[in-house]
């Protein structure tokens, strides 16, 4: 029997600061919902929304697998192990803090606001060697599929992480269905409506919605309108 949780848009922490306009739809910062710590090893999904020129001073990280996936506009990267790149739309950059790594993220336009998710999971090794990857990925390859854009399998689609988890963005017209089997018995499915009205498994889903299923072996997924989701298969730790 499978458990469900449907976090609305509206329920998510927020954060104001004039330069970023930031959802948190787990604890972060000065938010904190004890009902809202973590989905497994999801720790982290933050929603936001970059001023321009505007940005994230320097600051550290250890022992998170840190995946940053930009929706609008730019977003500029340096940090501790010599990287200074600039992620794009279609983009998608993974840091494994490990045993330590200090980065910095601004938005570089000068004319331009830029949105983007940052999501945090819980590695299943501690201590790593730091690692940064960046690949760019064709949009078009997510219109009415599935488009794998993390797992745990270096040789897979997408970027990989020290984790057992499965990252899969659509792009759907109203009315297409597809059908998601789970990758590894006993992991958790976190989906993320970015734009549009969508129904899994019976649930009725708007813009900046999220469900959380366990206990599931396949997801029903339909677009009621044109709609952009994101799917996070990860281990119910």
């Amino acid at each position: 029997m499978e458990n469900i949780i449907i976090h609305k848009a509206d329920s998510r922490g927020t954060a104001d600061h004039g330069w970023l306009q930031a959802n948190f739809s787990f604890s972060f910062a000065g938010w904190y919902n004890p009902d809202r710590v973590q989905f497994g090893a999801l720790r982290v999904l933050n929603d936001d929304i970059i001023a321009a020129g505007m940005g994230f001073g320097t600051h550290p990280h250890d022992n998170m697998e840190i995946i940053t996936i930009p929706l609008e506009g730019d977003l500029a990267h340096k940090d501790s192990m010599g990287n200074a790149e600039v992620i794009k739309n279609g983009d998608i950059q993974v840091m494994s803090a490990g045993t330590g790594v200090e980065h910095s993220e601004f938005n570089p336009n000068k004319d331009q606001r830029t949105k983007s998710l940052q999501i945090w999971l819980f590695p299943n090794k501690k201590n790593v060697a730091p690692r940064y990857q960046q690949i760019s990925l064709d949009v078009n390859d997510r219109h009415n599929k599935l488009q794998q854009i993390l797992s745990p399998n270096p040789e897979d689609a997408g970027v990989w992480i020290h984790q057992d988890a499965w990252f899969h963005m659509g792009n759907f017209d109203a009315g297409k269905t597809i059908d998601y089997s789970i990758k590894k018995q006993g992991n958790g499915m976190y989906a993320f409506i970015l734009k549009g009205e969508v129904v899994i498994n019976g649930n009725e889903l708007n813009t900046r919605d999220a469900i959380g299923i366990t206990d599931f072996e396949t997801l029903t997924i339909e677009a009621k309108t044109d709609a952009e989701f994101l799917l996070m298969e990860v281990p119910m730790i």
